[in-house]
């Protein structure tokens, strides 16, 4: 049958492709694929411990959404971006769009330009380079070479390749984060020629000090956030775009009306007011986090880094590994180029005990 699947395959990369019509088409694997783990391995969703997506376990506690929310279309003068502004500390001149999480922006803002050298980090959240590239866009793998290069501040030529550099900050899975002051540096030398400096906080809520907000709405700059991580709300698909207004205005027309729904703006509006909480579960998150790292150590692991919310190990064959996991149902995201594991946090002291127990019987390649 014309158009029919003729080939697939799984790359190296953990991507999954395939020709279809004679086009080839990849799709990109995330965690959190827990319904295709529990066929895999023949074990009931529910006793799966999902350690595979960087979530926290922690999730904001959403309240009771009222009847009217649920009716009425999106109000875009219900003031969330104001309170975007004031939890994310961004001055009053820069614009700020809501988003259905910051995967919607990933995917749009390449549309924005006409081809052209976009830098993306490697390793890094793989959706950007490809919706880069899907794009029209001739995409640069930045590795650390450059950044450690750029970073100590003795030559940031490299940037001079490059139309728009992406930035992940922190990085996943590495969790490398490079400083404020850094970023600025790179965003000028790019600006200069009408270059953009986009960066991914997705993983940044748990450090609010290397936040680049504070200085949005400059030219050319635009910080991605998102709900789904520090949050643990992934599933409300809620995040924010801040940059200038030129970008701010191409991209809402890009998105068109209502690109939020009216309960996850409601959602998004109560969590990011809710300081108190957002401060407590910090602690929280840097005392699970600690007990990861601890834990990994104690089974011979080599950390390479993380962040807040997860912690990522080399291996040389980190397959091997992630199935010795699954096989007591236990769910780590595997990256085999280059060779990591990454753990997420535990949400109780069973998934703790369920961690270490696995670890332990794990056996060596």
């Amino acid at each position: 049958m014309a158009g029919s699947l003729a080939v697939a395959w799984r790359c190296p990369d953990g991507s999954s492709a395939f020709i279809f019509g004679g086009e080839l088409i990849v799709t990109l694997e995330h965690g959190g694929r827990l319904n295709k783990a529990a066929e895999h391995w023949g074990i009931p969703r529910s006793e799966w411990l999902d350690l595979s997506t960087g979530i926290s376990p922690i999730g904001w506690p959403v309240p009771e959404i009222p009847t009217e929310v649920w009716q009425r279309l999106p109000e875009a003068d219900d003031g969330l971006e104001t309170i975007i502004r004031q939890w994310a500390g961004a001055p009053p001149l820069a614009a700020c769009i809501p988003v259905p999480g910051s995967q919607a922006a990933i995917m749009a803002l390449p549309r924005l330009r006409t081809p052209c050298r976009v830098g993306i980090p490697v390793p890094g959240y793989r959706e950007h380079g490809y919706s880069w590239q899907q794009a029209g866009h001739t995409v640069i793998p930045v590795g650390p070479e450059q950044i450690r290069g750029g970073a100590s501040g003795c030559d940031d030529r490299w940037l001079d390749q490059l139309d728009v550099l992406v930035w992940i900050n922190p990085n996943n899975p590495t969790g490398e984060t490079i400083p404020p002051s850094t970023l600025l540096r790179w965003h000028r030398r790019l600006q200069k020629r009408g270059g953009w400096l986009i960066v991914d906080e997705a993983f940044m809520d748990a450090t609010p000090a290397f936040n680049l907000c504070t200085h949005t709405g400059r030219p050319g700059l635009v910080v991605l956030r998102s709900l789904g991580k520090f949050f643990g709300l992934a599933g409300v698909r809620a995040g924010a775009v801040l940059t200038d207004p030129v970008i701010a205005e191409s991209l809402t027309k890009m998105l068109g009306p209502w690109p939020l729904s009216g309960p996850a703006r409601y959602v998004m509006a109560q969590a990011l007011k809710d300081t108190a909480w957002q401060q407590q579960t910090r602690i929280r998150l840097s005392d699970s986090v600690t007990r990861l790292r601890e834990l990994l150590h104690s089974a011979g692991l080599t950390l390479v880094g993380g962040s807040a919310l997860f912690q990522t190990v080399r291996l040389d064959n980190p397959s091997s590994l992630q199935g010795q996991l699954a096989a007591r149902a236990v769910l780590v995201r595997a990256f085999e180029q280059p060779g990591m594991l990454r753990f997420g946090l535990a949400k109780n002291e069973d998934g703790w005990r369920r961690l270490a127990a696995a670890l332990a019987g794990r056996t060596c390649d």
